[in-house]
């Protein structure tokens, strides 16, 4: 089809607009993505500082800003209460431009939202990646009677609802694991939720509570720092290699395990090319054998998942939790 001269001119000038726009659109994505960060990343805790994940992130921020570059800052900020929920929510509605990023745990991310209305599930967030698998524990203090998960089911039994048991708050891994030990064992216990696995620490040691729900890489971590408590045994499949002396709850008889995973993410939304610098940091991060080493220094299991395999894991996490709500809901009642 042949145009007129002024409109051949007009289309001419149209085309070319398009392909300035399209090159400066293209510009300014690969200078957003050359240039950040920019200014501090926050980085949400949502639990109390002195548990796993605040030392954990605490640990790891100085090499997610060495491998993030342009001088990165992160400041980390604790967001306790509700048992994650106040911290995930406020990560979910952050705005997605890579200066708020946050850890996400399970198995609390999965189930908040199946037991309650609540501002996030776990697709309100740009996965980043895993780093953490820390199986749970029940420890007591020192001087405590107990040793055994067959001593605590015999006293559980004599004393119907005098074992209190701290945990990180009502569906976390510690409160499931009470509750599976409640209805394997036939007993009664008193759950006692706190913002996070520090305050458990401190009310444990001060003899506030009987039991400590506490995640095997936190509590040797406290025991190294000079809280007075013992394993009565510890929720994953096999024994800890730092543990090798502890069994495992199936081998006292009480088939089950759990686990705390412990994963990076961000407000969904994130440009491509800063999701891409923030999972490529969190990766580098992870491979670097000095972060290694601090990880194993401080007791903290490493599972890297990379945010496919993330997604997979959180999947399937989901539909056994809502599976299990059906069948036993654990609210406290």
């Amino acid at each position: 089809m042949q145009y007129p001269h002024n409109k051949r001119r007009t289309l001419r000038a149209l085309a070319a607009s398009i392909a300035l726009l399209s090159g400066a659109t293209l510009y300014s994505a690969g200078a957003q993505a050359a240039g950040y960060p920019e200014h501090p990343i926050n980085l949400i805790v949502s639990y109390g500082p002195g548990g796993g994940t605040d030392l954990v992130a605490r640990m790891m921020a100085p090499f997610l800003q060495k491998y993030l570059g342009n001088d990165a800052r992160i400041v980390v900020l604790n967001r306790p209460g509700a048992g994650g929920a106040i911290g995930f929510t406020e990560l979910a509605r952050a705005q997605p431009d890579g200066y708020t990023i946050g850890f996400i745990n399970t198995p609390n991310l999965l189930t908040i939202p199946i037991e309650r209305k609540s501002g996030f599930t776990w697709q309100s967030y740009d996965l980043l990646g895993n780093l953490i698998d820390d199986p749970g524990a029940f420890t007591v203090r020192n001087d405590n009677e107990l040793k055994t998960l067959a001593d605590l089911l015999a006293y559980a039994k004599k004393n119907p609802g005098k074992v209190t048991v701290g945990t990180t708050g009502t569906g976390s891994d510690d409160h499931l694991a009470m509750l599976r030990f409640e209805r394997a064992s036939g007993t009664k216990l008193s759950h006692i939720p706190y913002k996070g696995a520090g305050e458990v620490r401190g009310a444990l040691a001060s003899g506030e509570i009987t039991i400590g729900a506490i995640n095997v890489g936190e509590a040797l971590q406290y025991q190294k720092g000079g809280t007075p408590l013992r394993f009565l045994g510890q929720m994953g499949k096999t024994r800890s290699a730092a543990l090798p002396d502890v069994p495992t709850f199936k081998e006292q008889g009480y088939d089950f395990e759990l686990a705390s995973l412990r994963g990076l993410a961000a407000p969904k939304g994130l440009p491509p090319e800063v999701r891409e610098k923030l999972t490529d940091a969190v990766k580098r991060t992870v491979d670097d054998p000095a972060f290694q080493a601090k990880a194993k220094e401080m007791f903290a299991p490493l599972r890297y998942l990379p945010p496919a395999d993330y997604a997979g894991v959180l999947t399937n996490g989901e539909a056994e939790f809502q599976k299990l709500w059906k069948e036993a809901p654990w609210l406290d009642k």
